[in-house]
């Protein structure tokens, strides 16, 4: 896996993926920014999102759970000194679909956290706390 990160001015950056994609990267004002962009710290913490997510998903579907649609909200907390690395992260999935099974649904949250999802694996032996939950939503 590659990456390549390019200066733009000020505190923004570009950062291409290796598979051709890109992002914008930027500080806030205080900062030299223009708060045109995600922070790089955030970008870490969609990161981790999108992996456990995709988890989710993934799991899900191979269950033959019929999922409508799936939010991850991440909440983190970063060390209040340099280097202010993130201590705590909660993810929290809103799962919804028909007649989902809530071990299915259990299951896959904890595959993704203890078997798959490589950024929140890596966060875990770096000394992050980590923590998931869920809650399922049903539709008619």
């Amino acid at each position: 896996m590659k990456a390549h990160i390019k200066w733009v001015d000020g505190a923004m950056f570009l950062g291409e993926s290796g598979s051709g994609h890109t992002v914008v990267m930027d500080g806030p004002p205080d900062a030299g920014g223009r708060n045109m962009g995600v922070r790089p710290m955030e970008t870490v913490l969609i990161g981790l999102g999108g992996c456990a997510s995709y988890d989710v998903v993934s799991i899900l579907k191979k269950a033959r759970q019929d999922i409508r649609d799936v939010h991850t909200l991440l909440d983190a907390e970063r060390a209040e000194t340099e280097p202010k690395v993130f201590t705590r992260i909660h993810v929290h999935f809103v799962v919804t679909g028909k007649q989902l099974k809530e071990a299915h649904v259990k299951r896959a949250v904890e595959l993704s956290a203890e078997k798959y999802c490589s950024a929140s694996i890596m966060f875990g032996r770096a000394g992050v706390e980590i923590t998931h939950d869920y809650e399922i939503v049903e539709v008619d």
